[in-house]
C-alpha cells in the first residue's frame, strides 16, 4: 500500500534540508498581521501569488517589480530550450531592513539570519490555494520559513518533493535546481524567504 502518512511530514532530500534554527511561530505570525497592516501592499494573501518585501538597498523607497522577482531560468516549450526570464538581481545590495516593519518580530529574524549567514532580498511570499509558480531554477539558494501552511503545501527541487511544516523551521533550499511550490491545500501558503548570494551565480 502507498505511504499516506509520511507526505504530511518533512522529508530531507537532494537540495532540501532542515537547519538546526528555528523562530517562535506564533511571533511569526503576529509579525505577518502587524506588516501587512503597515504595508501597501494590496494584493490578497489567499490570491494566486502575493509578495512584499523586508529588506532594501539602503534608502531606495520604492522597489521595482524585478525586485520582487529577479532573474531565474525557465523551459517554455517542447523545444526544452532554457531561457532567461527578469533581470539579474545585486541581491548583495538588500542590507537594509524595511523601516516600516522596524520593531516586528521579523527585525529579530533579520538579525538572526544575518548573524548567521550572508542575506539579499528577504520577502514573504505567498500561494493562494489550488495554485503553483513555474517551473525554474534561481541563480542562488534560499532560506524558507513556513508562517501559514497547510498538508497539501508542497515544495519540490528536481525530483525531490516534501511538505514544509509551519512550525517555526527554517530549511534550506538550493534553488539552484528546477523547483517549484504549489499548494493544493484548502487554505493559503505564506513563507519568509531569504536569498542565499554568496551561493549563486547569475549564469
Amino acid at each position: 500500500m502507498p505511504d499516506t502518512e509520511s507526505v504530511a511530514r518533512f522529508q530531507a532530500g537532494p537540495g532540501i534540508e532542515k537547519l538546526d534554527l528555528s523562530f517562535d511561530i506564533d511571533k511569526l505570525r503576529e509579525a505577518l498581521d502587524i506588516c501587512l497592516k503597515r504595508t501597501e501592499f494590496k494584493g490578497d494573501l489567499a490570491a494566486g501569488f502575493g509578495a512584499f518585501s523586508l529588506t532594501r538597498r539602503p534608502g531606495v523607497e520604492v522597489e521595482t517589480p524585478n525586485d520582487l522577482s529577479g532573474l531565474f531560468f525557465t523551459r517554455v516549450d517542447d523545444s526544452y530550450e532554457e531561457v532567461r526570464r527578469e533581470e539579474v538581481v545585486d541581491e548583495s545590495r538588500f542590507t537594509e531592513f524595511v523601516p516600516a516593519f522596524a520593531g516586528t518580530y521579523f527585525e529579530h529574524v533579520h538579525t538572526e539570519l544575518t548573524r548567521r549567514f550572508e542575506i539579499g532580498r528577504m520577502r514573504v511570499l505567498s500561494k493562494g490555494q489550488y495554485n503553483c509558480n513555474s517551473w525554474h531554477r534561481d541563480p542562488e539558494p534560499r532560506l524558507h520559513i513556513p508562517i501559514l501552511s497547510n498538508p497539501g503545501s508542497l515544495f519540490i527541487v528536481n525530483h525531490h518533493v516534501t511538505h514544509l511544516p509551519a512550525d517555526g523551521s527554517v530549511y534550506f533550499t538550493d534553488t539552484r535546481g528546477y523547483h517549484t511550490a504549489l499548494n493544493g491545500g484548502e487554505s493559503h501558503r505564506v513563507h519568509v524567504v531569504a536569498a542565499l548570494p554568496w551561493a549563486g551565480s547569475p549564469t
